[in-house]
């Protein structure tokens, strides 16, 4: 392409070079083997050897330890909102969920079918615009449940609770591998991987060994994690090519330096566009300072500054403004508006700063 893009969609999002190119290469021949990964069977050697791999990756980049299973199945985590449940919450137990965006509501929403669900927390009159970490906690809860980053309304925790009773659940779909967390201090770990570690099609679960089995209820076979675990992720034919995205990009990410170098530059990437929002006049921040993602950023026109009969149109005119200089998908989610830029693992600096020269710019171009 003769102008370079830089796509800052939510999900499915940007993926390194390396890792696009490695995987194109492999729908054609796979492992020097004449066939292409798209019709290698899941049986055969190097598919199998390639999901090892890609379990042993994620274990040396997260610090997973040998007392907890990785499991990869497709479905989305919209499957697993319902799974999680149905494996882990018993029909009289309790599960304390903080609500903190759409995605937690719908986990909350699932798993109220399969037992207590309880709201620990809920900032849906303030647009979850913040997190409130004055959780009301059950004294007998089975799980507390939070989704580490809100890809809709940009606020992270910075700070895992720590439930009352019972274990911690993470969804980190938006913010796998963006920064260290340990692994240890949760039962169930999982997520999405087509934000920030793959294309879409597969979802990663890491589970406690000791959690499983403990529900009286029959669960059927393709829904109970123990299945695919027994299975070594081979009970069905699992997303092979998604898994094989994964293995590329968590190759390149190991070869940057791993989680703790990714951080680094994921925090100096987002204090970047901060610093160029808090300084504009014309475009805001949304989120609480405090609860701030590195990863998503929505952001507004000033309502001091744009009038409201005027925010529609001048919208339309800045993401053309943006997309002019190869800036794509900064349209806000339809549930709230405005603009969002997701910096996830393989943007580059270039197009964080890159973004921040446009919005300069198109401010200049509306003070005059």
């Amino acid at each position: 392409m003769a102008n370079k893009v830089y796509n800052f969609s939510a999900g499915p999002s940007v993926l390194p070079e390396q890792a696009l190119k490695e995987a194109s290469a492999a729908c054609i021949d796979y492992a020097n083997s004449g066939i292409s990964i798209l019709s290698m069977s899941h049986r055969s050697k190097p598919i199998e050897n390639m999901f090892a791999e890609t379990e042993q990756f994620l274990r040396d980049l997260m610090g997973i330890p040998e007392n907890y299973d990785i499991v990869f199945l497709g479905g989305g985590c919209s499957l697993l909102f319902c799974m999680l449940p149905m494996n882990f919450l018993d029909q009289n137990a309790t599960a304390d969920y903080a609500l903190t965006g759409v995605w937690a509501n719908k986990a909350y929403k699932e798993a109220k079918q399969f037992g207590n669900a309880l709201a620990a927390c809920d900032t849906k009159s303030e647009t979850y615009s913040r997190i409130d970490k004055n959780l009301k906690l059950s004294d007998n809860a089975t799980y507390l449940h939070v989704t580490a980053n809100n890809t809709i309304y940009g606020t992270e925790w910075h700070n895992f609770p720590k439930p009352k009773s019972g274990f911690l659940m993470a969804d980190v779909s938006s913010d796998f591998l963006a920064r260290k967390i340990n692994v240890s201090d949760f039962g169930v770990v999982y997520g999405g991987a087509q934000k920030n570690i793959s294309c879409a099609g597969v979802t990663v679960t890491i589970i406690r060994k000791d959690l499983l089995g403990k529900v009286n209820r029959t669960i059927p076979t393709m829904l109970n994690f123990q299945t695919h675990i027994d299975a070594k992720n081979m009970f069905n034919t699992p997303p092979v090519f998604a898994v094989y995205v994964m293995n590329r990009t968590l190759k390149w990410l190991k070869d940057f330096g791993g989680v703790e170098a990714i951080e680094k530059v994921n925090r100096s990437k987002a204090a970047l566009l901060y610093s160029a929002l808090d300084n504009s006049k014309v475009f805001v921040g949304t989120a609480a300072k405090e609860d701030r993602s590195i990863m998503n950023v929505p952001f507004v026109f000033n309502k001091d500054v744009v009038a409201a009969d005027k925010a529609d149109d001048l919208a339309k005119e800045f993401l053309e403004f943006a997309k002019d200089r190869g800036l794509q998908q900064l349209k806000g989610h339809r549930s709230v508006g405005g603009f969002r830029a997701s910096i996830y693992n393989a943007m580059p600096v270039e197009g964080v700063q890159a973004l921040v020269n446009c919005l300069g710019d198109f401010e200049k171009k509306v003070l005059g």
